[in-house]
């Protein structure tokens, strides 16, 4: 695995539940999403337990609504000591046939390995 593969993590059809009062998806529901799509990457990276430390400026620049598909796409960033820097781009694909794709968001999420009692330790990559 190189810094510049990209991989599909999530993708999730939303539904009415995850929507907020205008219609359109709640954001806390994307940012969930994001969290989770991360921490799995981060995972396939270094086999570890990961907790989240920061997610850096999350803009959204378009609405997701009921029926779009939702894909969460991964790439490593950074590799320290006991972190992992992963980019997260957000698509929706809309339409009736799923045709049109719309950027949502990124994000840069910063996850810590950590032990059993919750203190940081070392990461070291399984994959090259």
């Amino acid at each position: 695995m190189s810094f510049s593969d990209r991989f599909l993590a999530i993708r999730s059809v939303m539904m009415p539940r995850d929507t907020n009062h205008l219609g359109s998806i709640f954001g806390g529901h994307i940012l969930s999403l994001i969290d989770m799509a991360a921490g799995q990457h981060a995972r396939g990276v270094s086999p570890k337990k990961y907790v989240t430390k920061v997610m850096r400026e999350v803009e959204f620049i378009a609405p997701i609504f009921v029926g779009d598909s939702v894909s969460f796409y991964t790439s490593t960033v950074r590799i320290g000591k006991t972190s992992i820097t992963i980019k997260v781009d957000v698509e929706a694909l809309r339409g009736v046939n799923h045709i049109e794709t719309i950027k949502v968001t990124s994000a840069e999420v910063i996850m810590v390995a950590v032990n059993s009692k919750g203190k940081p330790i070392k990461i070291i990559s399984q994959k090259k």
